[in-house]
């Protein structure tokens, strides 16, 4: 995230790169935006359909941020798409995707409640 300004980081003082990256990742959409460009290029309309028809704002505010950090690209009259860095780290929640796969199937035991939100 080298071209993320360190000190802008929500709740750090530090403005480590974990905590800069970590903060990108929290926002709202951000996480899906990058999931729903894993495999494909998308316009600007297509990856509003794609995420529940976010809001306009906020989707392009995080695309923003994503391009700063280096993660989405936009190609003109294409859309957009991961790049280099954007899919190394995809790569790297694909372990917690999975576990999240297992965990959700897992049974649950006697009294425990899961929040389905």
């Amino acid at each position: 995230m080298s071209r993320r300004a360190q000190g802008s980081v929500r709740g750090s003082r530090t403005g480590r790169p974990i905590m800069a990256l970590l903060d990108l990742l929290g926002r709202r959409w951000t996480l899906r935006i990058l999931w729903e460009l894993r495999e494909t290029t998308l316009t600007s309309r297509a990856l509003r359909q794609a995420c529940d028809d976010a809001s306009p704002t906020v989707l392009q505010a995080r695309l923003a941020e994503l391009r700063q950090a280096g993660f989405v690209e936009l190609a003109a009259g294409r859309g957009y798409s991961l790049t280099a860095t954007g899919k190394e780290l995809l790569g790297t929640l694909l372990p917690l995707h999975r576990f999240a796969e297992r965990w959700r199937g897992s049974p649950r035991r006697p009294g425990e409640r899961r929040d389905d939100s």
